[in-house]
């Protein structure tokens, strides 16, 4: 055979192969399509979690909110689908899907879904 045209070898992963709060290994994924909205709600999944921090995806409805809080690690914020308004210290920040926020550690922060919005939220620890 050819290298040149051969197909690559891929070896299938068993999707049990992961627990459900975490994403398969070696498979790639659009995020957005890994949690649904659910009317009125908030629904979140954790997808990684370590002593450096931990990744959730979260899938908020419109007018949904958490109010403020402080974490006491930077959080990222990744806007994967839709709209937010984040308060920051204060400091409303709209963000929009392909945008990134960071929130600072120890700094006040709210979210509000200005309409339904899905987002992968990174919580960093030093």
């Amino acid at each position: 055979m050819d290298p040149r045209t051969e197909a690559p070898h891929r070896t299938a992963l068993p999707r049990a192969a992961a627990p459900r709060s975490e994403l398969p290994p070696a498979r790639p994924l659009v995020l957005e399509r890994e949690l649904e909205y659910a009317p009125g709600a908030v629904v979140s999944r954790t997808v990684a979690k370590a002593r450096g921090g931990t990744i959730s995806l979260f899938a908020f409805d419109a007018g949904e909110e958490l109010s403020e809080h402080t974490a006491p690690f930077d959080a990222f914020v990744q806007v994967l689908d839709g709209a937010v308004e984040l308060t920051i210290g204060g400091e409303k920040v709209l963000a929009r899907a392909g945008e990134t926020v960071r929130m600072p550690a120890g700094v006040p922060h709210a979210v509000r879904a200005i309409e339904r919005f899905k987002m992968l939220l990174s919580l960093v620890r030093e």
